[in-house]
């Protein structure tokens, strides 16, 4: 079910979905909540234990971790935009020799997978060049 409002929430549930199909049953897929929504000084507070804790500013909203390989999948709807930390943490995964891809839609997240060599039962439609 498609909730008004949130298109890369809707878009990370299909992708998920569908990567648990694709991949084999001993990968990884992981998400890490890495961001309070709740307003104010509560909020605030979450925020700076969570960082103290290990959340990293900008990291991905899905991990893929199988076979040997890790890719970086970082969700936004179409007209969505990185922000700052979320570039920094792709040009950092990259530096690093790991995967890293923007994903707009299912075929996106499925290309991804081939791009970065991962063994998939499900192929991609065909996606234009960026």
């Amino acid at each position: 079910m498609t909730r008004r409002g949130t298109p890369e929430a809707d878009l990370q549930r299909a992708v998920v979905q569908a990567l648990r199909v694709a991949l084999p049953r001993t990968a990884i897929i992981h998400h890490c909540a890495n961001e309070v929504t709740e307003p104010g000084p509560r909020g605030a507070k979450r925020q700076a234990i969570l960082v103290g804790m290990g959340v990293h500013a900008g990291f991905a909203d899905l991990m893929v971790i199988c076979d040997g390989r890790i890719l970086f999948l970082e969700l936004k709807s179409p007209k969505g935009r990185l922000r700052p930390d979320q570039e920094a943490f792709r040009d950092g995964v990259l530096a690093q020799g790991f995967g890293w891809a923007l994903v707009r839609s299912l075929d996106d997240a499925l290309g991804a997978l081939a791009d970065h060599g991962f063994t998939s039962c499900v192929r991609p439609a065909r996606r234009a060049a960026p």
